[in-house]
C-alpha cells in the first residue's frame, strides 16, 4: 500500500508529493529572489541575516546548507568560514541548485554544490559544525527523518538552524490569510506566471508544524537546548538546537 502525505491541502502519495514539490520549484526558480522580495516586502533578508548571526560561523568551520536554493546563506557562510572552511550548498531541486550555483559563481564564491535529499544525506557522521535549512523543511515528506539526518551529520557541539514560515500571532491571522490566499497567488501569476505554486506556498505554511510542535520534533530527533525566535509576529521562526 502506498503511503500518503499532504501537498498543501491535498492528500497525495508520498511519491507524488516529491514530484509535485519538484514542479513548484522548477517553475519558480528563475523568479525566486524577486518573488521573495515582493511577497515579504524584503523581510526575508532580515530573517536570513538573523539566522546567519545566530549561526556564528567562524573561520575553518564545516557548514551544510540544506535546501540552499539561490544561495543566500551559503554565500554568507562561505565568506565567514574562509578558505580554511568548507561550505556545502545543497538542494533536492536541480533548477534551484543551478540558479544558486550560478549566483555564487557570479559573486566569485567557489564552494561545493550538490544535489541531495535531506532525508538521506550523503555525508559521514559528526562532520559539520553547523547545519542550516531555510524555508525547506516544510516541503520535506518525512520531517522527522530529515531532522534525525541533520543531527547525525553534526559534530558534538554543532548547531542546527531551521528558518521556516510558522504560525502567525492570533491578531494578525485574518489579514494574513487574506494576503496569503488572495494577494500571493495574484503576485505569483503576475511576476512568475504561476499562481498555483504560490497557492501551494500558502497552504504548505498552514500544514507545517507550529513553533512548539517543531521544537518537540527537534528534541525527539535528539537535539538539546532547542529554542525558537519568532520573527515578524511569527510569520517566520528560527529554531536552533545543539548536538551534545
Amino acid at each position: 500500500m502506498t503511503n500518503t502525505t499532504h501537498f498543501g491541502y491535498k492528500t497525495v502519495s508520498e511519491d507524488d508529493k516529491v514530484k509535485e514539490v519538484a514542479k513548484v520549484f522548477h517553475s519558480v526558480a528563475s523568479k525566486y529572489d524577486v518573488m521573495n522580495d515582493l511577497m515579504s516586502a524584503g523581510l526575508h533578508r532580515i530573517w536570513k541575516t538573523f539566522t546567519i548571526a545566530n549561526a556564528a560561523v567562524r573561520p575553518g568551520f564545516k557548514v551544510l546548507d540544506i535546501a540552499g536554493g539561490t544561495g543566500d546563506l551559503s554565500m554568507a557562510f562561505a565568506k565567514q568560514a574562509g578558505p580554511s572552511g568548507e561550505v556545502w550548498h545543497t538542494d533536492i531541486n536541480e533548477s534551484m541548485l543551478r540558479t544558486g550555483r550560478d549566483r555564487l559563481l557570479n559573486k566569485g564564491i567557489v564552494t561545493p554544490t550538490m544535489l541531495c535529499d535531506a532525508e538521506k544525506l550523503p555525508f559521514p557522521d559528526n562532520y559539520f559544525d553547523r547545519v542550516s535549512v531555510a524555508f525547506g523543511l516544510r516541503n520535506m515528506t518525512h520531517k522527522d527523518q530529515a531532522l534525525a539526518e541533520m543531527r547525525r551529520v553534526l559534530k558534538p557541539g554543532g548547531k542546527l538552524l531551521v528558518l521556516e514560515f510558522s504560525k502567525v500571532a492570533a491578531p494578525l491571522q485574518k489579514p494574513y490569510d487574506v494576503y496569503s490566499f488572495s494577494v500571493l497567488p495574484w503576485l505569483g501569476q503576475k511576476i512568475a506566471g504561476d499562481a498555483e505554486s504560490y497557492r501551494y506556498l500558502a497552504e504548505s505554511i498552514r500544514m507545517h508544524p507550529d513553533q512548539e510542535t517543531l521544537k518537540s520534533m527537534m528534541q525527539d530527533a535528539g537535539l538539546e537546548r532547542v529554542e525558537y525566535f519568532n520573527l515578524t509576529a511569527g510569520v517566520a521562526a528560527l529554531h536552533t538546537g545543539i548536538k551534545l
